[in-house]
């Protein structure tokens, strides 16, 4: 019993051993990132990774994508960014996709979104300041719609469907430890103002008897109101697609208009004066968007303060319109700031967008202040990102649609494929003024450090260091590295090579003396 007893001890010391060994593989693994052999661990979607790999490539590529809201119309998916160390505001990216003449109806959400319109043209009305702010947006318009306030999307574009990217953040100036409360499970939460049976309005929770009063209508009436909608939160608009019936909604009154996207009927075309003056004073005394609002909200009416307010809500900030911050033969940038468009400052969100050439790539770089989310728009390329212990941590193939995401202090590079340009846009989680620290380039910290305490770091004489940085006279996009050689070139170069070695061992062959060389003879 004593032997056994040994035995079993002993056989539980070696399963404890080769447990704890195979964790420190695990851990080793993790966080060793960049170890020689280990540097393409993001290779592409398609190149075969481990278990542990795989991990590391989605930390970057964030490939969370589920589906929000889905309709015949259109739909919205939401990629879903992360928290952490490094990360002071975490930013989900939001992608809505509608048909020609379609309706997102209206709703509040509780995040800000900060709207970027990617193909198209919208109309978005919201809620400022009490009171209906339209706006025109075309491709490349930013926009802000804060959380909390109603708002809707329609999509104007002449037989063109609508992509809008949006960022969602749940930042509150002057409240950065305590974010905007939400009580939905994902990253937001929508509340439709407008709705049915599908989507239910928020209104749908409240008592008969306090919307019949509240709404000034019969018990039959508001049934029609409330249960009409069931095509979902994106719809088509009424009769859209007969002629000249799109035209004459457009030019439908604002307190009309938004009266029919509440789903309230318009006037027929066949109705006298008298009818149309009747229905105008009805609607006078009945409910509006702005009354509605205002009772669910607990706002009391005050007329004269309406008028006296004179609200000036933000233009649309084009990015295209705007010229770069920089811009070589190689690709271009422009990075927009609170001081560039005063909105962000509440979100505390920045925007960029980059345009490298094929072939280029953006320098390596550190952002001193934000975390960095990019969305690729057109072309391919790869991203290359860095643990700041100066290990590998990915070096993945991107195309259209891929989402990244790069940490604070990160060091990180673009670079475009050479099949063609690669365009990607973004949002940073600071509205201020970013100031990247490249690492690489005629404007490096390199070329700013340059010195006998940076040579003594790199181990090299001053003289030799300093050639070396000085090779690049490029900053900020670089251009392309130069084509690899061809066979017949490397054969070339091969060959003479070959022939310059052998001349060189000739030349150090000592000669013979004279006597060796007549005994020869």
């Amino acid at each position: 019993m004593g032997r056994m007893k040994q035995k079993a001890i002993l056989l539980l010391l070696l399963l404890v051993i080769f447990s704890v060994h195979m964790a420190m593989g695990y851990n080793d693994d993790e966080e060793g990132g960049g170890r020689e052999g280990d540097t393409e661990r993001g290779e592409g979607r398609g190149g075969e990774k481990g278990e542990g790999e795989e991990g590391r490539e989605d930390e970057f590529l964030l490939r969370d994508s589920k589906q929000a809201v889905s309709t015949e119309a259109g739909e919205m998916r939401v990629v879903k960014g992360f928290g952490g160390r490094g990360i002071d505001n975490p930013i989900h990216i939001g992608f809505i996709n509608m048909e020609p003449k379609t309706l997102f109806l209206p709703q509040y959400t509780d995040t800000n979104l900060i709207l970027f319109v990617r193909r198209g043209e919208v109309k978005i009305g919201w809620i400022d300041k009490d009171r209906l702010v339209e706006r025109q947006l075309r491709i490349g318009d930013i926009y802000r719609i804060p959380a909390g306030y109603a708002f809707y999307l329609l999509n104007t574009g002449e037989g063109q469907r609508l992509q809008v990217i949006c960022s969602i953040d749940k930042f509150e100036k002057g409240q950065r430890s305590y974010p905007i409360e939400s009580f939905g499970q994902g990253p937001f939460q929508s509340f439709f103002i407008g709705g049915g049976t599908n989507p239910t309005s928020v209104l749908a929770g409240f008592d008969h008897k306090i919307l019949k009063t509240a709404f000034n209508v019969s018990s039959s009436e508001l049934e029609d109101i409330m249960m009409r909608q069931q095509e979902g939160p994106i719809v088509y608009v009424p009769d859209a697609h007969q002629p000249g019936n799109w035209e004459s909604f457009m030019k439908l009154k604002q307190q009309e208009r938004i009266g029919g996207l509440m789903g309230v009927e318009g006037d027929d075309d066949d109705e006298d004066e008298e009818l149309v003056q009747e229905k105008e004073e009805q609607q006078e005394e009945a409910w509006t968007w702005r009354k509605l609002l205002k009772s669910v909200m607990g706002v009391q009416e005050n007329e004269d303060e309406d008028k006296k307010s004179k609200v000036r809500s933000p233009d649309a900030y084009n990015l295209y319109d705007t010229k770069p911050d920089f811009r070589n033969r190689y690709g271009w940038s422009i990075a927009v700031d609170k001081h560039d468009f005063s909105p962000l400052k509440k979100s505390n969100v920045g925007v960029y967008l980059v345009n490298l050439s094929a072939g280029s790539m953006m320098a390596p770089h550190v952002n001193p202040i934000a975390t960095e989310y990019g969305i690729v728009l057109s072309g391919e390329g790869s991203l290359q990102v860095v643990y700041p212990d100066g290990t590998s941590a990915m070096n993945a193939k991107l195309k259209e649609g891929d989402v990244f995401v790069v940490p604070r202090y990160f060091p990180f590079c673009q670079i475009a494929s050479r099949s063609g340009a690669m365009e990607f846009f973004g949002f940073a989680t600071s509205a201020r003024k970013n100031r990247p620290q490249f690492l690489v380039g005629a404007n490096s910290i390199l070329q700013a450090v340059k010195g006998p305490e940076l040579a003594m770091a790199f181990d090299m004489i001053e003289e030799r260091l300093g050639k070396l940085i000085d090779s690049q006279r490029e900053s900020i996009i670089l251009p392309t590295l130069p084509a690899l050689p061809g066979k017949e070139e490397e054969k070339k170069r091969g060959e003479g090579k070959e022939q310059e070695e052998e001349k060189k061992k000739r030349e150090e062959k000592p000669e013979l003396p004279e006597r060796e060389k007549r005994s020869d003879h």
